[in-house]
């Protein structure tokens, strides 16, 4: 008689590692707008720093489910608010830069082994320009078997300017100068700010 209680504890197993990863999955939600939160590379959020009495350093950090236009836009925003809140009216761009982290991850099979119950077996991993990772062993079509690598990339964005505070109009023949009002006037309907809970 075939025993069947293997074969149901891996088929509750695989349901449990999916529902965990739609949880996960689903939590993860854009970097709303707001101080920087974590440590390190983990952070995220905007942060400023004074180097000189007009002049700062602002930087926003997004998660991996933030896009990088949405990063830069926060930094514009934190720039003009800053300036505001300095009692300036316009900043101008020293510098401006944008950094992207990049991490993969590959995960394989979880249950591992030639029938999914441990074990060892002899296997080779390769990759294809056109296809990305795969893997080879005997237990499976040497082309087109052993696709049980998952292979995810994630980006992080980063933002930075130095800026220069300004009172008065801004110089209209500079085009890194922003008229702060204008910026949030004009971006502030985009930003997103944390959710009240």
């Amino acid at each position: 008689m075939f025993n069947r209680r293997p074969f149901r504890f891996r088929k509750a197993l695989i349901g449990t590692a999916l529902a965990g990863a739609l949880l996960v999955t689903g939590c993860t939600s854009p970097t709303p707008y707001r101080p920087a939160t974590g440590y390190g590379a983990n952070a995220t959020g905007y942060t400023d720093q004074r180097i000189e009495p007009d002049r700062y350093m602002v930087s926003f950090q997004g998660n991996s489910a933030t896009a990088r236009e949405t990063v830069e836009r926060y930094l514009l925003y934190r720039a003009a608010q800053l300036t505001l809140e300095q009692g300036y009216d316009y900043f101008v761009l020293a510098h401006r830069d944008t950094d992207k982290q990049t991490r993969t991850y590959a995960t394989g099979d979880p249950f591992g082994g030639p029938f999914g119950y441990g074990g060892w077996n002899p296997y080779w991993r390769y990759y294809s320009p056109y296809y990305g990772w795969g893997g080879w062993g005997p237990y499976g079509d040497p082309f087109w078997g052993g696709r049980d690598i998952d292979v995810r990339t994630i980006d992080k964005y980063q933002a930075m300017a130095e800026i220069v505070l300004g009172r008065g109009e801004k110089p209209k023949d500079n085009v890194r100068a922003f008229d702060a009002r204008a910026v949030i006037d004009n971006l502030g309907p985009t930003v997103r700010p944390p959710e009240r809970g």
